[in-house]
């Protein structure tokens, strides 16, 4: 008596592959990507707090010079500590290389004006004329409160 072998599917059954599980693996492999390359981003200016605003737009930075001022009044370089002479040295050897650099001014809400205003001087007096106060927008909620 010969023994019978058989498969236990149906007959009728193709093998199927499932995409569905392979396009979940794929978006979590993007979301992954997106927040450690967001993670990633070179910031050149020190960590101020920095005062909101209503009208605040946000802008992609290039080619530019980032000059913070900390709530004690300090100036910093692209996150080197300098004095106004030395500051004025590096932003006049910019200018030089440069004739379209631009300026972000980060200044601390705690700042005095007067700091800020310094380093706004010193800036102004290297000849650049591109320079900006750099600000975050209001949240919404603070908005659309009466």
């Amino acid at each position: 008596m010969p023994v019978k072998l058989g498969s236990k599917l149906p007959a009728e059954s193709d093998a199927r592959i499932e995409i569905i599980p392979l396009i979940d693996i794929m978006f979590f492999l993007l979301a992954a990507f997106m927040l450690v390359s967001l993670s990633m981003v070179n910031l050149k200016s020190l960590k101020v707090n920095l005062p909101t605003a209503v009208t605040a737009t946000l802008e992609i930075k290039g080619d530019f010079v980032s000059i913070s001022v900390d709530k004690s009044g300090r100036a910093y370089f692209d996150k080197q500590l300098v004095g106004l002479n030395e500051l004025t040295q590096r932003l006049t050897a910019w200018h030089r290389t440069n004739e379209n650099v631009r300026v972000f001014i980060s200044g601390d809400a705690d700042a005095r004006h007067g700091d800020i205003i310094r380093v706004l001087d010193a800036v102004r007096s290297t000849g650049i004329q591109k320079v900006a106060f750099e600000i975050r927008p209001l949240p919404e909620s603070a908005i659309s409160a009466p």
